[in-house]
């Protein structure tokens, strides 16, 4: 499923414009984080992408399609919403309740919406009679998430999903995040931690006053000096560490360091460059790939 702005503008108040002409396009598979300063614009665009939220001037379009000639269970059935706080999501009496009240929501409520809410509550160990109010903050962000991916959408928007969660929730949240990206959910997501981003995006749009001003291959976009000032960005601290010692040794900037696509490439290269290659990590800082290394970190096993 393709989503494309078109010169997008929008606002919540016709004299206070929010989105200033904003045009990208995300495709089919993709993971794509949106990075930026509060105030930037990022949630609006969230807003947009699901329909909460129309445009005054351009279009968002899914499969060609503007959102203005979708109807919301249509745009509810296509895109799934992860709000920032999961207390202004979770609305039913118990964890059951919850996740069927979405199959509620698009108008799919069945033997088959029954089946499915099983297999999420076992897939979460999730006890079904629980009160969602009465959970800790971090079980009720995987609470909102189940409900967003128990009816599969094709698309899930993620605003701010690990907002204070500690490291063992977001280890967990993201986790289950990876495996919808890669069984083949498009994930658009909304993050102000450059290690997160840094570990799971693919592609990077950078936000600023309402518009975008870069957007490309992660590390491209998280190495980009201009881009990082205009949208006062900090750079994930592997990123940070490598635009330090270029600009301590410039020799270093047509090599490795200055080129890596990835954290491992990243963490290798500067290894190398101390002379201490051996030192170069062999997983992402957010993903415990080993089998059974997520169950270890839920026991306290440290990474």
């Amino acid at each position: 499923m393709t989503i494309e702005f078109r010169n997008v503008h929008a606002s919540y108040d016709a004299n206070i414009p929010i989105l200033k002409g904003v045009s990208f396009t995300v495709e089919d598979g993709e993971f794509v984080a949106f990075v930026g300063t509060n105030g930037a614009g990022k949630s609006t665009t969230m807003r947009l992408v699901n329909g909460l939220l129309k445009p005054e001037e351009g279009e968002v379009l899914i499969d060609g399609v503007p959102t203005t000639e979708l109807k919301t269970s249509e745009l509810a059935r296509r895109v799934g919403f992860l709000f920032q706080n999961p207390d202004n999501q979770i609305c039913c009496n118990t964890v059951r309740d919850e996740l069927l009240f979405s199959f509620k929501a698009i108008g799919a409520l069945d033997a088959d919406a029954e089946r499915r809410v099983d297999e999420v509550i076992a897939e979460f160990n999730f006890n079904p009679d629980d009160d969602p109010f009465l959970l800790n903050r971090g079980t009720r962000q995987l609470l909102a998430l189940a409900s967003t991916i128990v009816v599969e959408p094709p698309v899930i928007v993620l605003d701010e999903p690990t907002t204070g969660l500690d490291f063992r929730e977001c280890v967990k949240v993201m986790n289950i995040i990876r495996r919808l990206h890669q069984s083949g959910t498009t994930v658009i997501m909304v993050c102000h931690d450059m290690e997160v981003v840094a570990d799971f995006a693919n592609r990077v749009i950078v936000m600023s006053d309402g518009c975008v001003v870069d957007q490309g291959p992660t590390f491209e976009a998280l190495r980009n000096r201009r881009t990082l000032q205009a949208a006062s960005l900090v750079p994930p601290q592997i990123v940070d560490i490598s635009l330090g010692l270029s600009m301590m040794r410039p020799d270093l900037d047509g090599t490795l360091i200055a080129n890596a696509n990835t954290l491992n490439e990243m963490e290798a290269a500067i290894a190398a460059a101390v002379g201490n290659p051996g030192a170069a990590s062999s997983t992402p800082t957010y993903a415990p790939t080993a089998p059974g290394a997520e169950d270890a970190l839920e026991e306290g096993g440290a990474r």
